[in-house]
């Protein structure tokens, strides 16, 4: 069961398509991580990057890998200190993957893998973490990254006004 929200539906259709080809094993290309290159990117790349292919959009981060095959960038993933307002203490050399995408219909094959253990090998952290969104999956990709569940959280919730969602973040009492 996957859940789609109208919203994303509406401004996202070709992400929304890509994710439902991709959990069908429909995704039309194909490329294996070994065949890459692996890059850091600038911020407007990333930024460029997530909003054209993940569901999330951007998030700002102050990691940015790239992986390119045949000189064209396929897959991004970012990586933060821990994020103060999610409740979690400034550990040391402890981070946040934030995002992980493929370029739109792309498969690339061991690419996420790739691009963790550079991560790992350049910044030797203590630890990292991440959250699956559960709506598209139950976190297979974790697994395969050998990333231990540690908790499974309440559905979260957004709200739209218009045709743009908002965090809940944003509505708090003291905003």
């Amino acid at each position: 069961l996957i859940h789609i929200f109208e919203d994303e539906w509406m401004n996202k259709k070709d992400i929304v398509k890509s994710r439902i080809k991709n959990i069908l094993g429909k995704t039309p290309n194909k490329i294996y991580g070994r065949n890459c290159l692996i890059s850091e990117i600038s911020y407007k790349e990333a930024k460029d990057f997530l909003e054209t292919n993940h569901i999330q959009g951007y998030s700002v981060s102050s990691i940015r890998y790239g992986l390119y095959h045949k000189n064209e960038l396929v897959a991004v993933m970012t990586f933060c200190g821990l994020r103060k307002n999610l409740g979690k203490k400034n550990l040391e050399n402890a981070y946040e993957l934030l995002r992980f995408c493929n370029r739109l219909d792309t498969v690339v094959i061991g690419g996420a893998d790739k691009l963790l253990s550079h991560f790992i090998k350049d910044y030797k952290p203590n630890e990292i973490i991440s959250y699956a969104d559960r709506r598209w999956s139950q976190g297979n990709l974790y697994e395969k990254l050998n990333f231990s569940l540690y908790n499974v959280s309440s559905p979260n919730y957004f709200y739209v006004i218009g045709r743009q969602r908002f965090n809940r973040f944003n509505f708090r009492k003291d905003r």
